[in-house]
């Protein structure tokens, strides 16, 4: 992470450091963790501030982690036009623990809150619409949770003959499959379907030459 990244860090933990719980560079970006219940402050701060006006909100968006305690982050991508800078703030939440929304500091997050709730079943507080956005009428779970079974769920599809809505079990069209990732040319101590033919015909060529 370049100076400037470190600065911006250390300046908005310094101003708000009831809000922030800690700042870090990761792969050359700056991520700000902030407190759940803070994260309007947060982002109407880094809007305001003379020294920050992150005021585009690029996406907003989940990652789990199953294994962790609280569970989930969720994900805001913030651009700063005016200092040509970005940056990333997360939250960590519980499954039952609902982020304040933050469609009152940008109303564009409205959208991808309603795409988190769905795929991830993260609930905003005092969402205008929290409603699925992804999904078809009546899906049941959040398919991008890391424990989402691939079998056992049905799919909606427009059927033209009967002029209506069908649901069908899900039809996995690629069975599971073990990749060693070598290259076909090294690393193969069998041979390929079609290299007999080169062998074939080099046994010819040699035949010919003699």
């Amino acid at each position: 992470m370049d100076q400037a990244l470190q600065d911006l860090g250390d300046y908005i933990a310094a101003a708000i450091p009831n809000d922030v719980i800690r700042t870090e560079g990761v792969c050359g970006e700056l991520i700000v963790v902030a407190r759940p219940a803070a994260i309007t402050d947060v982002l109407t701060f880094l809007r305001n501030d003379s020294n920050c006006q992150f005021k585009t909100l690029v996406d907003v968006c989940g990652t789990d982690y199953p294994q962790r305690e609280p569970r989930f982050d969720v994900v805001y991508n913030l651009l700063s036009l005016t200092q040509n800078q970005r940056i990333r703030v997360k939250v960590m939440v519980d499954e039952d623990i609902a982020v304040p929304t933050a469609t009152s500091v940008h109303s564009s997050a409205g959208w991808f809150e309603r795409e988190t709730w769905d795929l991830y079943g993260i609930m905003f507080s005092g969402h205008p619409d929290l409603r699925r956005i992804l999904t078809d009428y009546g899906f049941e779970g959040h398919p991008l949770r890391k424990d989402f079974p691939l079998t056992g769920r049905v799919e909606v599809r427009y059927d033209e003959g009967e002029k209506r809505v069908v649901y069908d079990p899900v039809q996995l069209t690629q069975d599971f499959r073990t990749f060693d990732f070598l290259s076909p040319w090294e690393g193969m101590d069998k041979v390929l379907p079609g290299d007999e033919k080169a062998e074939d015909g080099d046994d010819a060529t040699d035949e010919t030459a003699s």
